[in-house]
């Protein structure tokens, strides 16, 4: 799995016109799937992306948690992650999960983070065409791999 955290300060993803979530404070996060991503990336990065210290405290320094926050959390699906851009100008998402592998393991996720948080979490209508408005906060923005974890 590979993720694209941004912290926000405000966040919302609409289609067709229609508001589908939002959220202020927290992360805005774009999660592409793979093929052969499992539970274990699952379970890896839910608890990677809530416990990741990148809200300020009361100095201002990057010590706080999502957790810690209590901040919101928007999960969108992005296959384009996976863009593989080494021949030619069109990127190739062979890498990218179908969505018969990759819906079950979005939801999954999504759930798994809830639980995580103790709360709900804002998400997108996977595979539509989705207007994703932020205010990226900071900017602080951090790409994470399951497959590469640097």
């Amino acid at each position: 799995m590979r993720a694209v955290i941004q912290r926000v300060t405000k966040a919302s993803v609409t289609v067709d016109d229609k508001l589908i979530s939002k959220i202020n404070l927290g992360l805005l996060i774009l999660l592409g799937v793979e093929t052969n991503d499992t539970k274990e990336d699952i379970d890896w990065l839910t608890r990677k992306i809530a416990n990741l210290r990148i809200f300020n405290d009361d100095k201002g320094v990057m010590n706080n948690s999502l957790l810690d926050c209590k901040g919101d959390a928007i999960v969108v699906s992005q296959f384009t992650l996976y863009a593989a851009t080494k021949k030619g100008n069109r990127p190739s998402y062979i890498k990218a999960a179908k969505p018969d592998v990759a819906i079950p393991l979005y939801t999954t996720f999504i759930s798994q983070l809830e639980n995580t948080l103790g709360k709900p979490v804002g998400t997108g209508v996977f595979g539509a065409d989705m207007k994703v408005d932020l205010r990226n906060d900071g900017p602080v923005t951090i790409i994470i791999d399951t497959k590469n974890k640097e």
